[in-house]
């Protein structure tokens, strides 16, 4: 009827009436999986709730299932012999790599392997307990005792946690001339019991190293898909975020970007060792420095005696320094007298208008290849995203 067209146009006015319906056009269903398909956009600061880079976590192997007692007996056989069976293994806890967890939040403080079964009659074994897979990110060092036990740098790797107890024997197992009813049987094994602690190093090709507000997060989202939080207060970055640059014969070089440090960082000032252990896993250094401010070289000698500190020999990777916000008057004022103080190679570019982006695109591919030849002629596997 026209009536209910009117109604309905009432009610709908179309992306032009600027009014949300007051009904849903459609089933339940669909509207609820309308709004799950709207993700909220989390700001740095509550997204540090949801990146964590270190755990301390209580894994135990599951118990080994005990041993039958049982003896074989028929009609017409009434003295069979023992014939109980072993009990299962238990099932182990093993760390697994995966490239598409990228924090610690979703570990759990306790794991625990499954149990063995019972060994049963007519010389039947107990099956053995499933295994606990614990999904960690790429990167993850696990520590006992201060220790380093196991480094899981690559995508599948594995790392048996806790081992699972051996089953128990059945008194078929002792069955000797000496014994030919034997009644002893033994209980299975308790599992391995650990307490391990996980740490995450960021693992990415390239890490922009610089002071709060050097534009290292507009850098980084002007080259690559990933979009951390950009603003004009210090330590706006609380957390590594990683970037992937794609090139046209569909390399992929991975950029992380590395909160900002402050002077004493190697001395635990502010988050220090919290942000120098994820620069620790980058293969080259982008040392981003800010050419507005006066003597901009001292930031990067501050940096440098930063990472020198933290770990000998880290300032001397392979590196490029960017002189960010060119775009700035006293900018151009400081860059050649950045270039006469550094032999570093300078880039001098802008992240927020875009311009000379691509000489650094192109100078991060050639120290992408440069680390690929090293590593194939060591004999080793370059990390590949």
């Amino acid at each position: 009827a026209p009536w209910r067209l009117a109604l309905l146009h009432l009610l709908w006015p179309g992306p032009a009436g600027g009014r949300q319906p007051t009904f849903s056009t459609s089933c339940a269903r669909c509207s609820k999986n309308r709004r799950l398909r709207q993700k909220r956009v989390l700001s740095e600061r509550k997204l540090t709730r949801y990146f964590v880079d270190h755990r301390k976590v209580r894994v135990v192997g599951g118990q080994g299932g005990g041993g039958g007692h049982s003896f074989y007996s028929e009609p017409r056989k009434i003295f069979g012999g023992p014939d109980g069976g072993n009990g299962g293994d238990g099932g182990h806890v093993i760390l697994k790599a995966d490239r598409q967890m990228k924090s610690l939040s979703s570990v759990l403080p306790f794991y625990q392997g499954f149990h063995g079964e019972k060994g049963g009659s007519k010389n039947c074994y107990g099956a053995n307990g499933a295994y606990v897979y614990v999904k960690v990110p790429v990167g993850t060092l696990v520590k006992e005792d201060g220790k380093v036990v196991a480094d899981l740098t690559q995508h599948g790797e594995e790392y048996v946690a806790a081992y699972g107890g051996a089953g128990g024997k059945g008194n078929r197992f002792f069955l000797s001339n000496e014994n030919r009813a034997p009644t002893l049987f033994t209980p299975g094994e308790p599992g391995q019991e650990r307490v391990l602690h996980l740490e995450l190093k960021t693992t990415a090709h390239a890490g922009l190293v610089g002071f709060p507000n050097a534009g290292k997060s507009s850098l980084l989202r002007a080259i690559s898909n990933a979009k951390p939080a950009v603003a004009a207060y210090p330590f706006t970055t609380l957390n590594p975020h990683v970037g992937i640059v794609h090139y046209q014969d569909y390399e992929q070089v991975a950029v992380a970007d590395i909160p900002g440090l402050i002077k004493g960082a190697h001395q635990n000032k502010g988050l220090g060792m919290a942000f120098l252990r994820h620069i620790e896993r980058c293969r080259f250094l982008l040392y981003v420095v800010d050419l507005s401010v006066s003597q901009p070289w001292i930031q990067l000698q501050d940096l440098k005696y930063e990472l020198e500190q933290y770990k000998k020999g880290l300032s001397e990777r392979p590196c490029v320094v960017i002189g960010n916000k060119i775009d700035l008057a006293q900018s151009r004022i400081n860059l050649p007298l950045l270039k006469e103080q550094i032999d570093d190679r300078v880039i001098a570019l802008s992240a927020l208008t875009g311009d000379n982006l691509e000489e650094l695109l192109l100078h991060l591919r050639e120290l992408y290849d440069t680390y690929v030849k090293t590593e194939q002629l060591l004999g080793q596997s370059p990390v590949k995203w």
